[in-house]
């Protein structure tokens, strides 16, 4: 029978606690401090220790800091109704598993109880079975000091369930982090719902999110229509360009991660919602919160625990295993023998800056398996921009350099694409042949705003 200790100076909830857990299987102690919860941990074995974050003697704070020190085998979940991002952010450096916000609902606190003893129960695992710790999921590639980063936040984040905001350009992989951070969650089992914000229209997005009730606005459906954040119920929800959402978005969304509820629109019954929530953006949204585009306190909420995910410019040792991986995944796919890249064409590819990251090292490399006739990938393979000479003129120096003139190409055609289509985006990518999330990322990048 799995022990909790419960640290809890409010007589009424303590007791209420000890009876809903004892009647859940669990051997429940109550304490009415810090002070003794220390103590009767010092003597006794307890694999959960549920702690009030505001109370007499020791608070919450500096008993995880105590019992990570002196029983590092019980797992810490701090319950508090002062909640902050700076509270749970330390709570969380300090070794806690997870923190919640009272009042705490019922099958929130259960939920977060079995996934601290199910991270028990792997940590075992793991410990008798050298090397199997840390295991990278199969879909994210590399061996940099960068990507190893990752790996290690991935596998500490998983395990709680607050809040985590993945920051990088487009095209560095934050879907594939988002996955594996769920498959590693004790909700790997529920539905893990993908939805990107910048790809849904602004009159449509709240509507996609949270739903419709019957009858809402003229021409809505003649039945109640679920939500993304319904289907995600009990899993996890990515909310891809989180930096897109417009202002009445951000407040409802804000509310959900405050008060785990929210209304379908055109409907007037709150709905409870147990759904972890991982949010990504390639913009800065502190800029955009100090130029009153983002609300703040949203900002905060989404930004409990931070993951910069770095251009594979900045990580280059990278480049040779994606290809590899890349060429092995189309040969598959397309029925074709192994294949290799030459040394001239991965020099060519090593050396390129890569502006649209690993996306665009697939879609280079999907292009060159398919194009190519033997069992080699050479340089013509690659798509041209890789590798295509400069002209040269015989009106005097040349001015400037190759990166820079590739980049002056690049940017006309985007101008022009974006005047074609009138602004519309997935157009102007479509008429490149490039995704939408490049194209923004140029538009960025060129200060095409």
């Amino acid at each position: 029978m799995e022990r909790i200790l419960i640290a809890e100076d409010d007589r009424n909830t303590r007791e209420g606690l000890v009876e809903l857990l004892s009647g859940e299987g669990y051997e429940v102690t109550g304490v009415a401090d810090g002070e003794q919860a220390y103590e009767t941990a010092r003597n006794d074995r307890f694999d959960v220790l549920l702690t009030d974050m505001k109370m007499p003697r020791i608070n919450g704070l500096n008993l995880i800091k105590r019992m990570t020190g002196t029983s590092p085998e019980t797992s810490i979940i701090m319950m508090t109704a002062f909640a902050t991002v700076e509270t749970a952010v330390k709570a969380m450096r300090d070794g806690a598993f997870s923190y919640l916000t009272k009042p705490v609902k019922v099958e929130e606190l259960l939920a977060t109880i079995e996934g601290a003893l199910q991270e028990k129960k792997n940590k075992r695992r793991a410990e008798g079975s050298p090397g199997s710790s840390s295991i990278p999921d199969p879909d994210i590639i590399g061996e940099s000091v960068q990507i190893r980063g990752i790996f290690d936040r991935v596998d500490k984040v998983a395990r709680a369930n607050t809040t985590v905001l993945l920051l990088g350009e487009s095209g560095t992989g934050k879907s594939l982090i988002a996955r594996a951070i769920h498959a590693r969650s004790f909700r790997k089992d529920r539905p893990f719902v993908d939805v990107s914000c910048a790809s849904i229209p602004e009159s449509l997005l709240e509507s996609e999110l949270f739903g419709t009730e019957k009858g809402a606005y003229t021409g809505a459906l003649s039945t109640t229509r679920k939500g993304y954040f319904e289907r995600a119920a009990g899993g996890t929800i990515f909310l891809d360009e989180i930096g897109e959402i417009t202002g009445s978005v951000q407040v409802k969304l804000l509310r959900v991660l405050q008060e785990r509820r929210f209304e379908r629109l055109g409907g007037t019954e709150p709905l409870n919602i147990d759904v972890r929530v991982i949010a990504a953006t390639n913009r800065n949204l502190e800029d955009a919160v100090t130029e009153g585009r983002y609300r703040q306190d949203l900002y905060y909420r989404l930004n409990v625990i931070p993951i910069l995910v770095p251009p594979l410019r900045e990580h280059p040792d990278d480049i040779p295993p994606l290809i590899d991986y890349f060429i092995r995944k189309y040969t598959r796919e397309n029925g074709l023998e192994d294949k290799y890249i030459t040394d001239d064409a991965l020099e060519i590819c090593t050396k390129y800056d890569w502006p649209g990251n690993i996306r665009e090292v697939e879609n280079a490399i999907e292009s060159a398996v398919v194009l190519s006739d033997g069992e080699r990938i050479l340089p013509e393979h690659l798509p041209d921009f890789h590798h295509a000479p400069a002209a040269v003129s015989s009106a005097g120096p040349v001015q400037g350099t190759l990166k820079d003139t590739r980049g002056q190409a690049e940017k006309r055609l985007i101008q022009q694409a974006l005047l074609e289509s009138g602004g519309n985006r997935t157009r102007a990518a479509e008429a490149l042949g490039v995704t939408v999330r490049t194209i923004q990322y140029k538009i960025k990048k060129y200060d095409l705003q």
